[in-house]
């Protein structure tokens, strides 16, 4: 059953979140600073302190075309594995984007339409977000402007298609259509691009525009608020408490959504769950990256967010796991990360195709390169407690499906993809051009 609220875990945190702050004043933001490029509704939302938020019966109506989604015990990476462990996946890839993106573009397109918002602009990564706003914005009739990083653009021509096909426009970020974009390629014409420059094209085009906002698809409370609906489920489905909670992070919609109501369980004292987040090696902000104000985006025209970060003018490598190519975390995240609430740990490239191989050739789903990480790391630990012996209940999110990646699972095979390692002086680079 479709859960009717949506969670807010901020009001259980034992210690609020650091607000985000006006760049110019460098005092904490209100509602009027965001005004310009979110409606009023999820402004509220973003800020408030009620532990649950009704999800409007327009938004369930379109959940209903695939949620609930199913919880399943994969038996047969188990058998494959040899392990005692017991192996759950909340599978999110049956919505119409193939993703889990759509929990947050539903409601985000509606509480827009609802405020008489004519244009939403936006950026993707590797085309998931780009997909589900794109048809969000279809089912409540507004027009959809994306700005997709250039590698993932190149890399994924598909889901640039399907975009066009619900009726959005797409642009390959940086472009020559904003000032931002203009300004990047003047100095580097080639540049495979970033979430941050993508981010700074479509924040300029809507702060230009009356009767046009910003969508954002990972990162801001309000978006991990709407994906705890894949949580809610997934407690409701489990015959067993999980002994651990494995994700892919990239700006943590999708670890959050599954993590925050097991979270909520664990803050009461009612599970003793451990809660892992897994990040590309090539783009480290958990594990290697700065707690500190930074900007969302490359140019600086978002707020300051307190987060773990790489620095805005970090600009990844071109890895295949599109959707995780974020210099930046989820502030509210990074927040419960920095309270030692949950692990971050890395995986390479290639060990996570391994893995959706693996995956695929068990459980009979190709997974999108972002949610091989989280299977990695959960054959890892099976293969752990093969040999400890322990029956360990594990639970991970697979976010989304591969279809529109089998160029990518193509590289794989013919052993041509790389393991990006990321030298220190570049994190260094760009953490000192913090604001």
């Amino acid at each position: 059953m479709i859960p009717s609220n949506w969670y807010n875990i901020v009001p259980d945190l034992p210690a609020p979140p650091p607000p985000p702050l006006h760049p110019g004043t460098r005092r904490p933001v209100g509602p009027d600073d965001l005004a310009p490029l979110f409606p009023m509704e999820l402004i509220g939302q973003e800020v408030s302190g009620e532990r649950y938020v009704p999800i409007p019966q327009e938004v369930l109506d379109v959940y209903r075309l695939w949620r609930p989604t199913p919880l399943i015990r994969a038996h047969r990476l188990e058998r494959a594995l040899g392990t005692p462990a017991r192996i759950y996946y909340k599978y999110e890839g049956g919505s119409p984007a193939g993703s889990h993106k759509p929990n947050t573009a539903v409601p985000q397109a509606y509480y827009n339409a609802r405020e008489g918002v004519r244009l939403l602009t936006t950026e993707t990564g590797a085309g998931q977000w780009g997909s589900a706003l794109a048809f969000a914005c279809a089912q409540f009739g507004l027009e959809c402007r994306i700005w997709m990083v250039r590698a993932s653009y190149d890399q994924k021509p598909y889901r640039r298609s399907l975009m066009q096909v619900y009726g959005a426009t797409v642009h390959a970020s940086p472009s020559p259509v904003t000032g931002a974009g203009s300004k990047i390629l003047a100095g580097d014409p080639d540049s495979p691009g970033s979430l941050g420059i993508a981010i700074s094209e479509a924040v300029e085009v809507a702060g230009a525009t009356p009767d046009a906002r910003y969508a954002l698809g990972s990162v801001l409370n309000h978006v991990l608020l709407h994906q705890t609906v894949i949580g809610e489920e997934a407690l409701a489905q489990l015959p067993e408490m999980p002994d651990l909670v494995i994700g892919c992070t990239g700006g943590g919609s999708n670890f959050a959504g599954l993590a925050f109501p097991f979270l909520r369980e664990k803050l009461a004292g009612r599970i003793r769950t451990v809660f892992r987040a897994v990040e590309p090696a090539a783009c480290p902000t958990f594990t290697r990256g700065a707690y500190a104000y930074d900007f969302g985006d490359t140019a600086g025209f978002t707020p300051l967010l307190k987060m773990h970060t790489l620095g805005h003018s970090f600009v990844p490598d071109p890895i295949h796991a599109g959707g995780l190519r974020y210099h930046g975390m989820s502030p509210l995240l990074s927040h419960l990360y920095e309270l030692g609430l949950f692990e971050a740990v890395t995986r390479a490239q290639n060990e996570c195709f391994e893995a959706g191989v693996r995956f695929a050739r068990t459980e009979g789903i190709v997974p999108a390169p972002e949610p091989t990480h989280a299977l990695a790391e959960t054959i890892a630990e099976a293969l752990r407690c093969r040999e400890s012996g322990e029956e360990k209940v594990i639970l991970t999110a697979l976010c989304g499906h591969g279809h529109f990646d089998l160029g990518a699972y193509d590289r794989y095979l013919a052993g041509e993809l790389e393991d990006y390692t990321l030298p220190q002086d570049r994190i260094d680079q760009a953490l000192s051009e913090l604001p």
